[in-house]
């Protein structure tokens, strides 16, 4: 996660840097058509923009994953063959292919033949 973070960072000061420092001298056909386009700043603006825009929805993603991970869940695991049904408070997190952990941090490992049904938590 952190690789990712530093990885982004490096791009966009890559990108302020490329920005900053410009282009080679335009020739006179270049000029032409510059001066018939839209004024610069709008295009950096417009840059910018899409920037702060990608910057924000990458930080509300993220800040979505870190609560949606943190929820607490209520875990049923029924048993086939002892007849038998336990339910736990799991963080979404905590839920994997063959073991579970509670949030008291108790460690249950689930073997194929349990049935594990997965519920909203309701503090009542």
């Amino acid at each position: 996660m952190l690789t990712k973070i530093l990885v982004t960072l490096l791009v966009i000061i890559g990108a302020l840097f490329y920005l900053r420092r410009g282009r080679k001298t335009p020739t006179k056909t270049q000029q032409a058509i510059v001066e018939q386009t839209k004024h610069p700043l709008t295009n950096k603006v417009i840059i910018y923009g899409v920037i702060a825009l990608s910057m924000l929805s990458t930080a509300v993603f993220w800040g979505w994953n870190l609560y949606d991970d943190n929820r607490i869940v209520t875990v049923q695991i029924s048993s086939p063959i002892e007849a038998m049904s336990s339910q736990y408070q799991v963080r979404k997190k905590d839920i994997h292919a063959r073991k579970i952990t509670t949030v008291d941090g108790i460690e249950i490992r689930l073997s194929n033949q349990e049935r594990v049904t997965i519920s909203d938590y309701n503090d009542k």
